[in-house]
């Protein structure tokens, strides 16, 4: 069966001519969500002629069922949780914390694999795409989101080849424009959407940072005011 998109890299191209009027402006960033996020992110940023860079959330998954979110969490202190499914399951607050702290775990280690001694980067006054290769829920882009706006952008665009309808109004809430180039319903699993959805590795989120040519990785902090 013809997926929509070939793979990430595909998915990006075409979802960077959606975001034309944002080529060549000034103080737009481009941040992709690692890992799936970042293939699309470098596209985008690539047509755009934008700084690119990441912005790191991670999913709780419920126990037992990690592909399950009961919530997210970001830099700092940001946290979304999905109490309406923690009190369905009857998910203890012992699991909650142990989801919690093992996933600052694993986004202190990205942040470290990824960035290095780089900051983080200066998002104030700047219009954001935030990217990633498509939201099923949204649990991960809202807890980004949150992370974001306590940042004082002057604008945050999210950016995803597939979102569900159920998915675009609830980020609608949050941020300025929801860009997708297919919103299906039934929306089935994302992979479905993909004829190779294959997991991005670190190496090739490190790799791509590295490659871009507009990448904040490649030079010191600038201020993009």
């Amino acid at each position: 069966m013809k997926k929509q998109f070939t793979n990430r890299t595909a998915a990006g191209r075409l979802l960077a001519t959606q975001l034309m009027e944002y080529a060549d402006a000034p103080n737009v960033l481009v941040l992709g969500l690692p890992r799936g996020g970042v293939p699309v992110a470098y596209e985008i940023a690539a047509t755009l002629k934008a700084p690119l860079d990441i912005w790191l959330a991670r999913k709780l998954g419920v126990p037992g069922n990690k592909e399950l979110a009961m919530g997210a969490i970001g830099w700092g202190e940001s946290r979304v949780l999905n109490q309406g499914l923690i009190d369905s399951l009857q998910i203890s607050d012992s699991a909650i914390a142990q989801a919690i702290a093992r996933e600052k775990g694993e986004l202190a280690r990205r942040d470290r694999l990824y960035r290095g001694s780089r900051p983080q980067p200066n998002v104030r006054d700047c219009t954001i795409i935030l990217v990633d290769d498509g939201i099923a829920t949204g649990s991960t882009l809202s807890v980004a989101i949150a992370s974001l706006r306590s940042r004082d952008p002057a604008a945050i665009i999210v950016a995803a080849p597939v979102i569900p309808p159920s998915a675009r109004e609830q980020l609608l809430a949050g941020v300025d424009k929801v860009v997708s180039l297919i919103e299906p319903d039934p929306f089935h699993f994302l992979g479905f959407w993909y004829d190779d959805f294959s997991a991005t590795s670190d190496a090739e989120v490190c790799d791509l940072l590295a490659r871009s040519p507009h990448s904040l990785f490649s030079q010191t902090r600038i201020s993009l005011k």
